[in-house]
């Protein structure tokens, strides 16, 4: 896959999938779309190296969690960038979420995703 940038986007609710999965495309990342949190874990089981950062839910129905799915992300990957967006789970990020993340809380502007993924990418390659 060329030089694009690979991401693994996690989220359930088909709208907001589908928003962030053209947003993203057209800001020019390359995606790998899971639509639960055991799809994320098979993609992240596959090939953890290929993704340069991570978009995920919170709540991602029954099954992991997006919580589970950035940790198992980050034990394969330890630097892999983060990000959370979560209607309801924000009180939660202190206690649960990774160091070096980042928690966007819905509703939210896609700018807000894109900044938070070029910033944590430019942290990433700077260390």
């Amino acid at each position: 896959m060329d030089d694009q940038v690979l991401l693994l986007l996690v989220e359930d609710e088909a709208l907001i999938r589908l928003n962030l999965e053209e947003e993203l495309i057209g800001a020019g990342f390359a995606l790998i779309v899971a639509s639960n949190g055991r799809q994320a874990l098979t993609e992240i089981e596959a090939d953890t190296g290929r993704f340069s950062g991570v978009v995920t839910d919170i709540r991602l129905g029954s099954g992991p969690t997006g919580w589970d799915v950035a940790r198992r992300a980050r034990e394969l990957a330890p630097g892999i960038p983060v990000i959370y967006v979560s209607g309801d789970s924000a009180h939660e990020w202190h206690s649960r979420g990774l160091p070096n993340s980042v928690m966007i809380t819905k509703p939210f502007v896609t700018a807000q995703v894109l900044t938070a993924i070029s910033t944590l990418l430019n942290q990433t390659s700077a260390a």
